[in-house]
């Protein structure tokens, strides 16, 4: 008995291995360790010491990958331009502008959260902003709170996919597609979602005008140049300092690292000129980006040396083979794929899911002849549908805990909604790929 487990096939050695790694991450271990930890033993028993170079070469690589150094450039740009306030003022010029609109607080939250997304791209704080800004002033104009919560948390998800999001920047290398072409691909999808979003508020609106009342007379307005200033000074300078960052990367001017590198200088001149840079602020949001990105790269090391020894077992290589081999149509092995994806995203974040199921199932897509840049906007949009989803949709939570007056019952009455929109996009994506795809193509033809 003990011989037969010690000369196991190490194709399902690696099937015990991604089992235990499932089992680990369920109740709680640290991810990263238990990747490493995992990634030493199952290798050992796999294919002996070879196992401990495999580590110090993949290590090695994902230390000199040289687009991973955007990830805390863009955290930081992105924290900096939290701390300067200017998703509030934005928020404030777009409600007291749509003052006597029904559903103005919808269309704000959407609007703000939107052009937010391309300077956060972190969801838990991009929905936590948006549910201090404007959960108190919903309540006392008598918005719905079903659809205000769905509101806020889908808009908050839209950091996932717009870019320069931090989860593409990541996603690239594990396809092997340049950002570049990730970042073109995600923005008409991107802006396809927060449209639809806008649009069903307004048109529940439309058929019950309850749900969403003109602001009281006390919160509109005094003159339309009070707007036009707030506009001014909320709207401006972050879409021009996202733009020239997104566009100097889109355009070829500049690479994502180092675009990401201006953009975090300019987010630092931003917030000196609105006055919000003081010693302490800028402590904190360099301990903050160093946390994330701690977590975030010190798990894409350990995901890159576990993915190579699932590889080398050789594990990744026979399920294609099986898969490829079922009398299945090739959208029917994709959409079992999504459905993997989006049961996963209930229990664990964007991060595990990119940096160990995706390169699992990689070779199986790359097999069925899939375009990989399509591939990667169905996961992120399909990620953004998991943040929304009962029972665990850790949105739910960022918004309870800074509403707490609103009942989670309310709040993911509203998710629902606004996932089954999500759903609707992701299929629009499937069957229609030029809408990820013809931007990309567009920028930068095949010769």
């Amino acid at each position: 008995m003990i011989d037969a487990i010690i000369n196991l096939q190490p194709e399902f050695i690696g099937i015990i291995m991604i089992a235990v790694m499932l089992f680990a991450i369920f109740i709680g271990f640290p991810i990263s360790f238990t990747l490493i930890f995992l990634g030493m033993l199952f290798g050992f028993w796999g294919f002996g010491e070879l196992v401990f170079y495999l580590m110090t070469v993949q290590f090695s690589s994902v230390m000199l990958e040289q687009t991973l150094a955007a990830v805390p450039l863009f955290i930081f740009m992105g924290i900096l331009m939290e701390q300067a306030g200017l998703m509030e003022r934005l928020f404030k010029a777009v409600q007291m502008a749509l003052s006597r609109t029904h559903g103005a607080l919808y269309i704000a939250v959407l609007f703000v959260s939107t052009i937010f997304a391309a300077a956060t791209g972190i969801v838990g704080a991009s929905v936590t902003i948006l549910g201090i800004m404007a959960a108190k002033t919903m309540n006392k104009s008598g918005y719905n709170v079903p659809l205000a919560a769905g509101c806020i948390t889908a808009g908050g998800t839209l950091g996932i996919l717009i870019p320069p999001s931090i989860m593409l920047v990541v996603l690239g290398p594990i396809l092997e597609v340049p950002v570049t072409d990730l970042f073109a691909a995600a923005i008409i999808p991107g802006f396809m979602l927060a449209s639809l979003y806008i649009g069903y508020a307004l048109v529940r609106c439309k058929l019950d005008p309850d749900l969403g009342p003109p602001l009281p007379e006390d919160m509109q307005p005094e003159s339309m140049a009070i707007v036009a200033k707030e506009f001014a000074l909320g709207l401006i300078p972050p879409t021009a300092l996202v733009g020239f960052a997104l566009g100097s990367i889109l355009f070829g001017w500049a690479t994502p690292t180092e675009a990401a590198g201006m953009g975090a200088f300019g987010a630092f001149l931003l917030t000196s000129a609105y006055g919000k840079m003081s010693f302490g602020n800028f402590k904190d949001g360099l301990i903050k980006t160093l946390e994330i990105s701690a977590l975030i790269l010190v798990l894409v090391a350990a995901s890159n040396f576990f993915g190579a020894v699932f590889s080398r077992l050789g594990t990744p290589t026979m399920l294609t083979e099986y898969l490829i081999t079922l009398d299945m149509s090739p959208y029917l092995i994709l959409f079992m794929i999504m459905a993997l994806i989006f049961l996963l995203g209930w229990p664990l974040e964007w991060v595990p899911i990119v940096l160990i199921i995706v390169p699992i199932l990689l070779p199986v897509v790359d097999k069925l002849g899939f375009n990989l840049t399509w591939f990667g906007i169905l996961v992120a949009v399909n990620l953004q549908t998991a943040w929304l989803s009962p029972p665990v949709a850790l949105s739910a939570y960022f918004l309870k805990g800074v509403v707490p007056e609103w009942d989670l019952k309310d709040i993911y009455g509203g998710m629902l909604q606004f996932m089954v929109i999500q759903v609707i996009g992701l299929a629009l994506i499937i069957s229609f790929p030029q809408i990820a795809l013809w931007l990309p193509g567009y920028l930068y033809p095949n010769p």
